[in-house]
């Protein structure tokens, strides 16, 4: 009997935590619109720490209604032109970003961490503003995306152990991934990342021209550090720290 009760405990309690509602305001991208592709790097080990990041318990894209419906309009603007948006990162709790900052002063230069930054040591990441103590991304108000040809071509999987060019290299050589060449690879921190770098071709700027115009057609801003970082303007400045959930 103790068994059976201590079981059910257990299992209740599981099941709150599991059926705990999202802040308000906040939703999963998927329920908005699930047409738009997802590659949330930071629930895996592809990315600049080399591991999943604290707080990422899911491969989920939540954002704010607004930011929702807005993602969705600039989808239904891609479409007609055999495009979709893919989603790198988009709701980051604040635990994610101070395990960001603590990786960046262990002084522990990493594998992974040159193929993101090749040209730097972590501890210039955030001197250089490539990682900072607060992120727009806690707040709901800003994500990190791509545009990925349809149909959807499917990348190879992720391999820890392959010898990958760095982010700055060609695109077939780099960390594998099914979107259009924007010059550099995701979270690359490098001046060839920078929108409107010189060191990039024709081709890949008209890339990145037209994922900035599409976003920025529904209000989103970009960060000129990060082709892929946008924002949409909001007064909620609050930080939320609640970790990223199966949907």
């Amino acid at each position: 009997m103790k068994f059976a009760i201590a079981f059910l405990t257990g299992f209740l309690s599981a099941s709150a935590a599991w059926a705990q509602p999202l802040p308000a305001d906040f939703v999963y991208l998927r329920d908005i619109d699930p047409t738009i592709i997802q590659d949330m790097r930071y629930a895996t080990a592809n990315n600049f720490v080399g591991r999943v990041l604290k707080g990422y318990e899911a491969g989920e894209c939540i954002v704010t209604r607004s930011v929702g419906a807005a993602l969705r309009r600039v989808q239904q603007d891609l479409k007609p032109r055999g495009l979709s948006l893919k989603m790198y990162d988009c709701y980051r709790p604040q635990r994610a970003v101070d395990d960001m900052y603590a990786w960046a002063q262990d002084g522990k230069e990493t594998p992974a961490q040159k193929l993101y930054n090749p040209k730097m040591r972590k501890e210039d990441l955030f001197r250089l503003g490539y990682i900072a103590r607060h992120s727009g991304h806690s707040t709901g108000k800003a994500v990190d995306l791509t545009l990925v040809r349809l149909p959807v071509a499917k990348a190879a999987p992720f391999d820890s152990n392959a010898g990958y060019a760095d982010c700055t290299g060609p695109q077939h050589l780099r960390v594998p991934d099914n979107s259009v060449d924007m010059g550099t690879g995701y979270d690359c921190s490098d001046e060839k990342a920078n929108t409107d770098s010189k060191a990039i071709t024709p081709q890949q700027r008209k890339w990145r021209e037209t994922l900035v115009n599409a976003m920025a057609r529904q209000g989103f801003a970009n960060l000129q550090l990060e082709w892929w970082h946008f924002s949409l303007p909001s007064p909620r400045d609050t930080a939320f720290d609640f970790p990223v959930t199966k949907r």
